[in-house]
């Protein structure tokens, strides 16, 4: 079956995306046709890239290194869940892409954007782009939240019914994607 990891990009005391990461878990494991895993970056306490030579190489000489390679290359596709920090990403998610290369190669991977003002959508922007040089696909629909109309005060996820459908999307485009894809990452 067809893994699909929710990759939780702050590392941030207080943080809000693991909140949106079980939302999404739950609407994953509610199907049949997929099997989700949450990957939570802070679980890997990644220091500053650290790897003496290219990612591309494979060459890791870290335990760290090796432990985050092994779980991005135990999956399938991903579905990566950012706040926006000053119109971007958090410097822990991309140093968490920075650090291997391959592993993410031929990958499907969908977008859960969130912030105050245009829920996360420039952060988005800016991992598509990422993802895409790392040879991430990246699917069609994402999903933005805001922090103002999807939280209680700020702090408790609740989001609007809207958002289930366009998840439900998103999550069948990351799964038709990664299988198709397949093939290109047996070789």
């Amino acid at each position: 079956m067809t893994t699909i990891g929710i990759v939780l990009g702050s590392t941030r005391p207080g943080r809000v995306g693991p909140q949106i990461g079980e939302w999404i878990e739950k609407a994953g494991r509610a199907r049949t046709d997929l099997d989700v895993e949450v990957v939570d970056v802070a679980a890997y306490g990644l220091p500053l890239f650290d790897e003496p030579r290219s990612p591309r190489l494979g060459q890791y000489e870290h335990e760290h290194t090796r432990a985050w390679a092994a779980r991005i290359d135990s999956l399938d596709g991903f579905v990566f869940v950012t706040p926006e920090y000053n119109r971007s990403i958090p410097a822990a998610l991309k140093n968490a892409i920075d650090f291997v290369y391959n592993e993410w190669n031929n990958k499907a991977a969908g977008f859960v954007g969130y912030g105050s003002n245009v829920g996360g959508a420039r952060a988005v922007d800016h991992l598509r782009h990422i993802a895409g040089a790392v040879q991430l696909s990246a699917v069609h629909t994402q999903l933005h939240l805001s922090l103002q109309s999807d939280f209680e005060q700020y702090a408790t996820f609740a989001p609007a019914e809207r958002h289930e459908a366009a998840l439900q999307q998103m999550l069948t485009e990351v799964l038709t994607l990664s299988e198709a894809l397949a093939p290109m990452r047996q070789g």
